[in-house]
């Protein structure tokens, strides 16, 4: 589990495209590196990855065929930067919300409105899951913790701070760019269960 507070943004130092795999490299801070060992659970860009190997800072990971299509970590090139949170442990402060690392989709960014210490992004998402979208409800967008500012339709904002901006990659991010999208898994159980006990009963 993860609580969409990205720990630290790293660089991908290192990219070996396998057919269907890609092998991706990157660099992790000191702090992130304490108790690291094979089989953890690191998200990058919001994407629950495991480790494969450590050297010294540089910790490797498996791309499936999947992974890289359906996220933007298929996009990467060596200097490009991944927000990353390892996986939660008991007693750690819940400061975002609760993700499970498993992305569904990406969005596409359509605009990026400026105002002093103000940044909105508007995004799309495909109609299967907008769905999910509400007024004040939580999305993760590349691995960040989010509130929905507005929805309209299969669009929808959200708005940022200057500590967001600069501790995370959003804030590089701009209109064209794809941005991963995990849904609240509670918003998501909720929205499934009405519809079928409405389909149920027949409405």
């Amino acid at each position: 589990m993860f609580t969409g507070i990205v720990q630290s943004v790293a660089p991908v130092v290192a990219i070996e495209r396998l057919e269907g795999l890609h092998r991706h490299v990157i660099e992790m801070s000191e702090p992130l590196l304490e108790g690291l060992a094979l089989g953890a659970s690191v998200a990058h860009n919001g994407c629950c990855l495991s480790v494969t190997a450590i050297e010294g800072r540089r910790v490797s990971f498996d791309l499936m065929r999947e992974t890289l299509a359906l996220t933007n970590l298929g996009d990467l090139d060596v200097g490009d930067r991944v927000n990353i949170e390892r996986a939660a442990r008991f007693g750690d402060e819940i400061g975002g919300h609760a993700m499970s690392g498993h992305i569904v989709c990406s969005a596409q960014l359509e605009e990026r409105e400026e105002s002093p210490n103000n940044c909105r992004l508007w995004l799309s998402l495909p109609s299967h899951w907008s769905r999910y979208l509400f007024d004040k409800g939580y999305i993760g967008i590349d691995g960040i913790s989010l509130t929905i500012g507005e929805v309209r339709g299969d669009r929808f904002c959200v708005n940022l701070i200057p500590d967001t901006l600069a501790r995370t990659v959003i804030g590089e991010r701009q209109p064209g760019d794809r941005l991963n999208i995990e849904i609240d898994p509670q918003t998501q159980t909720i929205v499934d269960t009405v519809e079928r006990v409405m389909a149920e009963r027949g409405h």
